[in-house]
C-alpha cells in the first residue's frame, strides 16, 4: 500500500488531523494533482492557520496549477502567518517565492 492509500484509508476512517491532511497534500502536490492538493493543504489550514510549511506548499500547489495571483496572495498570507509564528526560515523562502511571482505578473 502507498503512503496516499495509507492516509487515504486514515481519513476515511476518521482520523482527520492537521498533519494527515498536509502528508495528502504534499502526496498529491508529488503527483501534480494540484487541486487536490489544494482541499486537502485548506484543510490542514483549517486545523491551524499558522502552520507555515501547510502555507508554503499551498502556494506552490497554486503556482504549478498556474494560479499566480492566488499563489502570491498564499504567499503573503504564509508570510504573516510565519511572521506571527516566529518561523523565520518560512517567512523568508515565501518572500523569495512572492517575489518571483511578483516579477512574472509585472512582466505580463
Amino acid at each position: 500500500m502507498s503512503a496516499l492509500e495509507t492516509f487515504e484509508t486514515m481519513l476515511a476512517a476518521g482520523r482527520d488531523n492537521l498533519l494527515l491532511r498536509f502528508s495528502l497534500g504534499n502526496e498529491y502536490f508529488k503527483l501534480g494533482r494540484f487541486d487536490l492538493a489544494r482541499t486537502h493543504l485548506e484543510a490542514a489550514l483549517a486545523f491551524d492557520s499558522r502552520h507555515s510549511a501547510a502555507w508554503k506548499l499551498l502556494g506552490k500547489a497554486l503556482a504549478e496549477a498556474g494560479d499566480p495571483a492566488a499563489a502570491l496572495e498564499t504567499y503573503r498570507r504564509g508570510i504573516a502567518a510565519a511572521q506571527d509564528k516566529g518561523d523565520l526560515q518560512a517567512v523568508k523562502e515565501m518572500q523569495v517565492f512572492a517575489r518571483r511571482i511578483e516579477k512574472q505578473l509585472a512582466g505580463k
